[in-house]
């Protein structure tokens, strides 16, 4: 059985990507407004850097969670996280770098 110390640890873990993954989307709908295209290079990148903290905390939680825990993934859920994440990005033609976060 888990610690409770581990599943406090990990519903932080949780809420912080929540938030990240919000600020993430956020950068990237400021960038689809803005037509500079300094600003939107800057806002697009900055929304990478996200993903990337996104990703590297999901390890985290993945590896600290029991097992049993685990929701399996179907192709239900599956189709429904990829058009989420990823429908609007490739769309609007955002380079490669972006359309590709997960």
């Amino acid at each position: 059985m888990p610690s409770k110390k581990n599943q406090t640890s990990v519903g932080q873990m949780i809420q912080r990507c929540h938030k990240w993954r919000q600020k993430r989307k956020q950068y990237i709908d400021q960038a689809r407004q803005t037509s500079d295209e300094i600003e939107r290079e800057r806002l697009l990148q900055t929304a990478e850097h996200y993903g990337r903290m996104v990703n590297e905390e999901q390890v985290k939680i993945d590896s600290l969670r029991d097992p049993k825990d685990k929701t399996p993934e179907t192709e239900e859920t599956q189709d429904t996280a990829e058009q989420n994440d990823s429908g609007d990005d490739e769309e609007m033609g955002f380079p490669d770098f972006i359309a590709n976060l997960k």
